[in-house]
């Protein structure tokens, strides 16, 4: 392995986080012996052009330093190459990072778990979800979620959960079940009224809703979680509990454990890792072991059994 990694840089992630994690991130790898090269880019399409250039050119690493969004872009670049990925999470939500149980808001400390895993052979290989040529590592999003999604990116002056927060009181005045039809694994589809179908190859999203809880990011299957039609007042008392992940026995709450899953329902936009992924219909793939991530796990330390549907 290459001594040269690349840090992969959001500056404005965390209302400027990502500027100010980079420095600490980067000593820690240099201390361990390695030397750093850092990327930034102009815009998305930017930065991810540099990101799969540095993969191309045979980076030791991509250690990406932000939140999901750039978590995100991290993920198309390194998805199905064997380079790994090492992750700074320094944003508002860092659902990936904490659904792999790595450390929040705390750059030294993650850049010295990178630099360890990488003397060590600390990775651990995770699934990822793929819908079309575009993959994520958390949660898909549809429904009354990706609406409250929709409205909170729209929310200028507040942050963090508190804004969705809001911004799901604000979803529930004009709430209305949704028509859905679904495959579950190439099977028979199904029309279904729902108020929201959650893809889970991780736990959580909205920074620590934990929608899909039981979800493994290795067990080559994700978790669907699907709310069925409920009222405004369930809906009040359900999600209080996405925080605890205590909805998931809600009458209203069914899971399936699925290697693909197709989703169709008129006037939805679908949202994974935080990003906007087009509006329904579309197919999600679980791809198992798409991507070796820096944890400290030494492979074969970590892992769990293919669960039934």
């Amino acid at each position: 392995m290459t001594s040269e990694i690349t840090l992969f840089v959001n500056p404005t992630a965390g209302r400027g986080r990502g500027a100010h994690a980079a420095q600490p991130a980067a000593s820690a790898l240099r201390d361990a012996g390695f030397s750093v090269r850092t990327v930034l880019g102009e815009d998305a399409d930017d930065a991810l052009r540099r990101a799969r250039e540095a993969v191309a050119a045979g980076t030791g690493a991509l250690i990406a330093v932000g939140g999901d969004g750039l978590m995100s872009l991290a993920l198309q670049a390194v998805a199905g190459t064997g380079t790994p990925l090492g992750v700074v999470a320094v944003g508002t939500g860092n659902d990936f990072a904490r659904a792999l149980g790595l450390p929040v808001r705390d750059p030294a400390a993650a850049g010295r778990l990178a630099a360890r895993a990488l003397k060590e052979g600390g990775e651990r290989a995770i699934d990822l979800g793929r819908v079309g040529d575009r993959w994520f590592g958390s949660v898909l999003a549809s429904g009354f979620d990706s609406r409250v999604n929709d409205r909170g990116n729209r929310m200028r002056f507040v942050g963090g959960r508190f804004k969705y927060d809001l911004a799901i009181l604000a979803e529930l005045a004009a709430f209305k079940p949704i028509p859905y039809r679904i495959r579950l694994d190439g099977g028979e589809a199904a029309d279904i009224e729902a108020t929201l179908v959650a893809v889970g190859n991780g736990t959580t999203y909205g920074g620590g809703m934990r929608i899909c809880a039981d979800a493994e990011m290795d067990d080559g299957l994700f978790d669907v979680t699907v709310v069925g039609e409920c009222t405004r007042t369930e809906l009040l008392k359900v999600f209080p509990k996405v925080y605890r992940g205590t909805h998931l026995g809600h009458r209203a709450v069914t899971v399936h454990r699925v290697s693909s899953i197709e989703l169709a329902a008129a006037g939805i936009t679908a949202y994974a890792d935080g990003e906007p992924m087009g509006a329904l219909p579309l197919t999600a793939t679980c791809v198992p072991g798409a991507v070796r991530v820096l944890t400290g796990h030494r492979p074969g330390a970590a892992g769990s059994k293919a669960r039934a549907n």
